[in-house]
């Protein structure tokens, strides 16, 4: 398995980004690679900038390039449903989907992998994070070791993407500056002990879930089945409860929600913690409907 590291350039997702690339790549697919035309003057940000938006369009799964010849990119099915439908980026549900795309993406964004499905310390320092992850990395099939450097602007990369800076830096943030990460929204992440600089995971509030986007995940992640454990759903790898944070009484408040869409059923009898899905729908279909709904006002 190929991991990634640092592929950001230190850069985390600014507001607006996704966006500018989405609709950049759209108009241009060799946008990236055009010796002609500079994508440092299309999209307005530098060169390292660049880099960094080549790569984060693609491991939130927005864009793919191809590993062979010319290396274009190309809008992927979902990100043609989330250009069309809020290119802007402006639903929390948005968020959410991109945050799922990111924290499965073992490949491409390994330490946001590691640091939802596997890292499960409640509170933590850089230092926590960077010995476990060299841990995972070394007992990993083909592990080679990866430089200290890379694994600490990583986890630096991992809080600015999740920590507003006007918690990180109250002083030094004016109210017009908009070099927040968006993912900040999602409430994931938040400081411990900022003297001691511990951090620790945050628990969002089960409203700001739409039910077909945890239909979405779990359809991605149930791979054609009707059936999964509740514990499945709680602690299994790339599942709703790894990479959005979720608790055992988050995760069934959630879950009420997509029963109320009859969906799924929820089932605790008999010695059963399960639930079934009613009808199979695709990741893909499910965000269909989730924007369908939001554009009818349900």
């Amino acid at each position: 398995m190929a991991f990634k590291f640092r592929a950001h350039e230190t850069f985390f997702i600014r507001k607006g980004w996704l966006s500018k690339g989405m609709e950049s790549v759209a108009a241009k697919e060799d946008l990236f690679v055009d010796k002609t035309e500079n994508p440092m003057d299309v999209l307005g940000i530098g060169s390292n900038m660049v880099k960094s938006l080549r790569y984060w369009l693609q491991a939130v799964e927005l864009t793919s390039e191809s590993n062979t010849g010319r290396r274009v990119q190309t809008l992927t099915p979902f990100g043609n449903l989330v250009y069309k439908n809020d290119r802007y980026i402006e639903e929390i549900g948005t968020l959410y989907l991109l945050q799922y795309m990111l924290a499965k993406n073992q490949n491409n964004a390994t330490a946001w992998y590691f640091f939802f499905n596997d890292f499960t310390m409640s509170e933590f320092t850089r230092e926590d994070f960077v010995q476990a992850i060299q841990n995972y990395i070394l007992m990993s099939e083909n592990g080679e070791p990866v430089a200290i450097r890379s694994l600490n602007d990583d986890f630096a990369c991992i809080i600015n993407t999740y920590l507003p800076r006007y918690k990180s830096n109250p002083g030094k943030v004016s109210a017009e500056n908009n070099i927040d990460c968006p993912f900040g929204e999602l409430g994931l992440v938040d400081i411990a002990n900022k003297k001691k600089k511990t951090y620790k995971k945050t628990i969002p509030s089960p409203k700001t879930f739409d039910p077909w986007v945890i239909l979405a995940v779990i359809s991605d992640q149930a791979k054609g089945r009707d059936e999964i454990g509740l514990n499945e759903l709680l602690k299994g790898a790339c599942n709703i409860g790894r990479v959005f944070n979720l608790d055992a009484v988050t995760l069934l408040d959630v879950l009420h929600e997509v029963e109320k869409i009859e969906s799924i059923k929820i089932i605790r009898t008999a010695g059963l913690d399960v639930i079934h899905i009613n009808e199979q729908y695709t990741f893909n279909e499910c965000v269909e409907h989730f924007y369908e709904n939001i554009n009818e006002g349900i």
